[in-house]
C-alpha cells in the first residue's frame, strides 16, 4: 500500500444528513511517547527531551449544546468508531441524548435537570488517520491507538463518569481505554466487536480477504469502504453513504483504512498481539455494568465473538437485533436502546456504576433478592420412585421402529443419574448450555433431567421452526453441547451450529467422524456408572431456555429458573390433579417433558411432533390404552388444536376397542392456540367420560387461565368486543389488563375493570425469568408492572394488586383481550394485529368470529390495510366448499360478511386456505394475510397468500 502521508485535521462539510455542524470541533492533544516494545514498532519513540508532538483530532461533542440548554451533564459517552467508518456513526446517539436532555430541562426543576436521565454528553472521536482527524504519516498500532485515546480524553478533561461506546475495532480501543481508566469508568457499551479470536475458528472471510489478496485495494480503491457500507440492512440511503465516503475520497485519505486492516493481529508475533491480549485479559476486571447490542447477520463478528465477550463481561445486558448486521447502529435504533439503558439508571442515590451493576447482576440469574419459594426440583420425583418397577414412559413410535417402548421408573431414575454423572465427567458444567435436538420420548426425557440435575441449561427449540428458524435459535443460544439423532446432527453439521456433538445412539465410526460426534448417550451412561454427581444447582439458577413458536416474529429464547420450572409443575398438579397414579397422553411436547416430574405415566402417541395434524384418532386411543393399564387414577389427554382437528377428522376409523379406550379418559386438555367451541365439543364427543378443558398459556407461562367446555357455553359471546373465552386465572395467577390508547398502544395502568380492552398482563411464580439475550424485549415485557419501570404508589394501578403469589414474575403477553364481570378472560387477538382505523383500535378475533357465522364461511382472518390510523378493515375468508383460487368475494358474500361484521368492512377476499403459523398449524398468520391483501387491493396479482 502507499506510504502514509500527512494532512491536517479539518471539519466535515456542511449538509451531511443527520449531523449538526455545531457538534464538530477540532481538539489538539499532546501525544504521549511510548517506550518501545522490543521487536515491535509502535511508531513513536520514547521521550528524549524534545517537546511532545501535537495531534489534532476531529470530534463530535454535544457539550456546548447542553451548556446552551442550561444542563450540566451527569457524565460522558465516549464513542469510538471502527474501520472504515468515522464519528458520523454516532450521530443518532448525539441527537437522542440531546433530545432527552431537552425534555428533562423542560419538565424538571433546574436542580433536578442536571441529574436528568438524558443529560449525557456525547464525545464521538475520529481516530487519528481516520475521518476528519489529522493524518500523521505514522503507522499506529493498537497500543498506540489506546494511548492516543487517553491523550485526547486528558486534553478534554474527561476524568469521571465515562461510559465507553465502541464498535468494530473501535470497541477494542474503547475497552483498552476502559481498562486503563477504571477509576473514571461508569459503564461499557459495545456493538459488534471482539477482543479475542477463537483458536478453533478461522479469521472471518471479509478480514482474510482484506489481509490477503485484496489488501492493496483497501487504500488504492474504496472497495473496502464500499463493501462495509453494503453490509447495512436495509441498504443505506445514498446521502448517508456519501457522508461515510466524505473523509476518504482519495487514496491518501484512505491510508488509515489500510493501516487499520494491517494492524489486525493474525498471530502471536504480530506487533499488536500483546496489546490485544492485555486488553482481553483486562476486560475481565471491569466491575461495571455493560450493554452489548449485537447484529447477528455480521459476517465479521459472529456468535463465537459474542460468547467470548459475555464470558469476559458476565454482568452484561445483551440484546441481539435479529435481522441486523455489522452496521448495527445503522440497521436498528441503537441510540434509543442506549438512552433507554441510561435512563433506567438515574442518580441521585447509589452512583451510576452501582445501580447499573445491580441491575446487570439481576439479569444474569444470580440475584439474591426476591428469592423464590423453596420447591422440590424437577428430578426429585425420579429419586422418590427410583425403586418402583411400574411403567414411567411409553413411546408408541420409538425411533428404532421396534414396536412400543416402555421404561420403568427404576430404569428412568438410573438412566438419568448415569447420564448426569457422565455429562459431568465429560466436562459439562453448571451453566453450560446443552441443545436438545431430540423428539419427545425416553431419550429426550432422560437427557433433559440429567442436564437439569447437574445444573446445565437445556435449550429446546421446536423442529417446526424449520432449518432457518432452528439455526437462528441454536446459534443465538450458543450451546456448549448439542445432543441429537442422526438427522438433527446432520443438520447441525450442515448449518454450522455451535457445540460439541453427542448422538442419541452409537454411530458407525465413519458416520460419527463425518458428523463431528464425540460421544453417544450410551457412552455417557457408561462414563457415569459409579461416578459421583456434582452438587445440585440452586433454585435461582437458570435451568432451561425454551424457544417460542416464531409465529409473531423471530423465535425468542425464554429462560426459566429451576424454581420457576418447579412452580410450573406444581401449578399443573394443583389445577388438574395430575400426579402419581395418573396417566398422561402427551401430544404436546411441554407436557411430555413435565410428566415424569408430576409422577405421571407419560405416553407419547404415534405422530410426527413437528406436524400436529399427523395425529389420528386411533393413535390417541392406542396411547390412552397404554396410559391406563394398571393405573387406578384417571387418564389425561393433552393435544394441540391442530391435532384435535385431525383426531376429529379421523374418528370414522375408530374400532370398538378404540372407543372403549377413549371412554376411559377423564380429562381432555387442548391449548397452544384458541380452540373453538364446536371443535372442543366434537372431540369431547369422542371422549364421553372426559371433561374438555382449554387452558390458556404460552411459552412464557404454560398455564395462566383455564376453562371447560361447559363454562364456554355458559359464557356466551363475550359482548360487543367478542373474543375467545379462556376462563378464570389458574391458582396462583394474577391477570390484569393494560388498556389501549387511541394509537393502539397498551399504556393504561394494570386494571381488572370488566369490559376494558387492552393488553393481557399476567403474574405467577411459573412465569418466565427473562428473554435470553433480548434485553430490550424483556424490558418491554415488564413495562409498567411492579417488575418493570412503571410508576409506584397509590393510584398507579399497582396498589390494586394484592394477592399476587409469592415469587411471582410479571409478563406482558402481547395478547389483547378483556375481563368480564365474572372474572373470565376473553382473548381478542394479538397486540401486533390490532387494526388502527379512523374510528379507533379494532381487535381482530371478534370480527373474525362474526364473519365465521356467515353461511358458507369456514374460517376468516381480519386485517388492516393502509396507513396506521386510517386503516381499512379487510376480511379474508376460506369458504365451504373451498375456493380453487384467490378472488374477490361475490357481491352476495361481501354483503353477508359486512352485515355480520359491520359496515366498516372495506373488502372481502376469498382464498383456498388461510396461511397458519409454523408450530401450531392453527393460528391464522395475520401478518402474512395483511401483506397479501394490501398487495391485492393495490392492484397486485391474485396469487395465494
Amino acid at each position: 500500500m502507499p506510504a502514509p502521508t500527512t494532512a491536517p485535521a479539518q471539519l466535515p462539510p456542511a449538509g451531511l444528513p443527520g449531523l449538526d455542524p455545531a457538534w464538530s470541533r477540532l481538539v489538539t492533544a499532546p501525544e504521549t511517547a511510548l517506550q518501545p516494545t522490543p521487536g515491535r514498532g509502535d511508531g513513536v519513540p520514547a521521550a528524549d527531551g524534545t517537546p511532545p508532538l501535537e495531534r489534532t483530532w476531529h470530534v463530535l461533542d454535544t457539550g456546548p449544546a447542553l451548556a446552551a440548554r442550561g444542563v450540566t451533564p451527569v457524565g460522558t459517552l465516549l464513542c469510538v468508531h471502527g474501520n472504515p467508518t468515522w464519528a458520523y456513526l454516532w450521530r443518532d446517539l448525539a441527537s437522542a441524548t440531546l433530545a432527552a436532555a431537552t425534555l428533562a430541562a423542560a419538565t424538571l426543576a433546574a436542580a433536578d435537570a442536571a441529574d436528568g436521565p438524558g443529560a449525557w454528553r456525547v464525545v464521538a472521536v475520529d481516530q487519528l488517520e481516520m475521518g476528519f482527524s489529522e493524518r500523521t504519516g505514522t503507522h499506529r498500532t493498537l497500543r498506540r491507538r489506546v494511548r492516543d485515546l487517553g491523550d485526547l480524553t486528558d486534553a478534554l478533561g474527561l476524568d469521571g463518569r465515562v461510559v465507553t461506546v465502541g464498535h468494530d475495532w473501535g470497541g477494542v480501543v474503547s475497552l483498552g481505554w476502559a481498562v486503563d481508566h477504571a477509576d473514571a469508568l461508569a459503564g461499557v457499551v459495545l456493538l459488534d466487536t471482539a477482543v479475542h479470536q477463537p483458536q478453533d475458528r478461522p479469521i472471518p472471510l471479509p478480514l482474510r480477504l482484506a489481509l490477503g489478496a485484496l489488501a492493496p485495494s483497501t487504500v488504492a480503491t474504496p472497495a473496502f469502504l464500499e463493501t462495509t457500507l453494503a453490509l447495512a440492512h436495509p441498504p443505506l440511503p445514498d446521502d448517508v453513504k456519501a457522508a461515510y465516503r466524505a473523509p476518504y475520497r482519495t487514496p491518501e485519505r484512505r491510508a488509515g483504512i489500510g493501516a487499520f486492516v494491517a494492524d489486525i493481529p493474525v498471530g502471536a508475533a504480530h506487533p499488536s498481539a500483546a496489546e490485544l491480549d492485555r486488553v482481553a485479559a483486562g476486560v475481565r476486571s471491569l466491575d461495571v455494568p455493560a450493554l452489548v447490542l449485537w447484529g447477528p447477520r455480521d459476517p465479521v463478528f459472529g456468535e463465537a465473538h459474542l460468547g467470548d465477550l459475555l464470558a469476559r463481561l458476565p454482568q452484561a445486558q445483551v440484546h441481539r437485533f435479529e435481522g441486523a448486521g455489522h452496521l448495527v447502529a445503522e440497521d436498528v435504533d441503537v441510540a434509543g436502546a442506549v438512552t433507554t439503558w441510561l435512563a433506567e439508571r438515574r442518580p441521585p442515590g447509589p452512583d451510576l456504576a452501582t445501580v447499573m451493576r445491580d441491575r446487570a447482576t439481576a439479569a444474569t440469574g444470580t440475584r439474591t433478592a426476591d428469592a423464590a419459594e423453596a420447591r422440590a426440583p424437577l428430578w426429585r420425583r425420579l429419586d422418590d420412585l427410583a425403586d418402583d418397577d411400574s411403567t414411567a414412559l411409553v413411546e408408541m413410535a420409538p425411533p428404532t421402529g421396534d414396536g412400543v417402548r416402555t421404561v420403568t421408573w427404576r430404569l428412568l431414575a438410573r438412566r438419568v443419574r448415569e447420564l448426569a454423572a457422565g455429562l459431568h465427567a465429560a466436562g459439562v458444567r453448571r451453566g453450560d448450555r446443552v441443545s436438545l435436538l431430540v423428539p419427545p420420548g425416553a431419550d429426550l426425557t432422560a437427557t433433559l433431567y440429567a442436564c437439569l440435575r447437574i445444573g446445565a441449561v437445556v435449550v429446546v427449540a421446536d423442529a417446526g421452526l424449520g432449518a432457518r428458524g432452528l439455526t437462528r435459535a441454536v446459534r443465538g443460544a450458543r450451546p456448549t453441547v448439542v445432543v441429537g439423532e442422526r438427522k438433527g446432527l446432520a443438520a447441525a453439521r450442515a448449518l454450522g451450529w455451535p457445540g460439541r456433538r453427542v448422538s442419541t445412539t452409537t454411530l458407525p465410526s465413519t458416520t460419527a467422524a463425518l458428523l463431528g460426534v464425540e460421544l453417544s448417550l450410551p457412552d455417557l451412561g457408561d462414563l457415569g456408572v459409579g461416578t459421583d454427581l456434582p452438587p445440585e444447582p440452586a433454585p435461582d439458577d437458570v435451568a432451561a431456555i425454551l424457544f417460542t413458536s416464531g409465529s409473531t416474529g423471530p423465535a425468542k429464547g425464554v429462560a426459566y429458573t429451576h424454581a420457576q420450572l418447579s412452580a410450573m409443575r406444581d401449578a399443573l398438579a394443583a389445577q388438574y390433579g395430575l400426579g402419581v397414579g395418573t396417566g398422561l397422553v402427551a401430544g404436546f411436547a411441554p407436557f411430555a417433558l413435565l410428566g415424569p416430574a408430576l409422577g405421571c405415566r407419560s405416553v407419547t402417541p404415534d405422530m410426527d411432533v413437528t406436524a400436529p395434524r399427523t395425529l389420528t384418532a386411533r393413535a390417541v386411543a392406542a396411547a390412552a390404552e397404554a396410559a391406563a393399564v394398571d393405573l387406578a387414577g384417571p387418564t389425561a389427554v393433552f393435544l394441540s388444536p391442530a391435532a384435535v382437528a385431525n383426531v376429529v377428522a379421523t374418528a370414522g376409523d375408530l374400532t370398538g376397542d378404540d372407543e372403549r379406550a377413549l371412554g376411559r379418559v377423564g380429562l381432555l386438555l387442548s391449548a397452544g392456540a384458541p380452540v373453538g367451541e364446536a371443535l372442543l365439543a366434537a372431540v369431547g364427543d369422542l371422549l364421553p367420560g372426559a371433561v374438555p378443558r382449554t387452558p390458556y398459556g404460552m411459552t412464557e407461562g404454560l398455564l395462566l387461565t383455564d376453562v371447560t367446555l361447559e363454562e364456554i357455553r355458559a359464557a356466551g359471546s363475550g359482548g360487543a368486543a367478542g373474543g375467545v373465552c379462556v376462563g378464570r386465572p389458574a391458582a396462583g395467577v394474577t391477570v390484569r389488563i393494560s388498556a389501549l390508547d387511541a394509537d393502539g398502544r397498551a399504556t393504561g395502568p394494570l386494571d381488572a375493570t370488566p369490559g376494558v380492552t387492552g393488553e393481557v398482563v399476567v403474574a405467577a411464580a411459573h412465569v418466565k425469568d427473562h428473554y435470553d439475550r433480548l434485553w430490550l424485549t424483556d424490558r418491554e415485557s415488564r413495562r409498567g408492572t411492579p417488575d418493570g419501570d412503571g410508576p409506584r404508589g397509590p393510584g398507579d394501578g399497582h396498589d390494586a394488586l394484592d394477592g399476587v403469589a409469592p415469587g411471582a414474575r410479571w409478563h406482558r403477553t402481547g395478547d389483547v383481550g378483556h375481563l368480564d364481570a365474572e372474572g373470565r378472560l376473553w382473548i381478542e387477538g394479538r397486540l401486533a394485529h390490532v387494526l388502527l382505523t379512523a374510528d379507533g383500535p379494532v381487535t381482530p378475533v371478534g370480527p373474525e368470529q362474526r364473519a365465521q357465522c356467515v353461511p358458507g364461511v369456514r374460517r376468516a382472518g381480519v386485517v388492516g390495510v393502509g396507513p396506521r390510523g386510517t386503516q381499512q378493515v379487510v376480511v379474508v375468508v376460506e369458504t365451504e366448499p373451498g375456493a380453487r383460487r384467490p378472488s374477490l368475494a361475490t357481491p352476495a358474500l361481501t354483503a353477508a360478511v359486512r352485515a355480520a361484521v359491520g359496515p366498516a368492512v372495506a373488502a372481502v377476499l376469498v382464498v383456498p386456505d388461510l396461511p397458519t403459523d409454523v408450530r401450531h398449524n392453527s393460528k391464522v398468520d395475520r401478518t402474512r394475510v395483511a401483506a397479501w391483501a394490501e398487495g391485492v387491493l393495490a392492484g397486485g396479482r391474485l396469487g395465494r397468500p
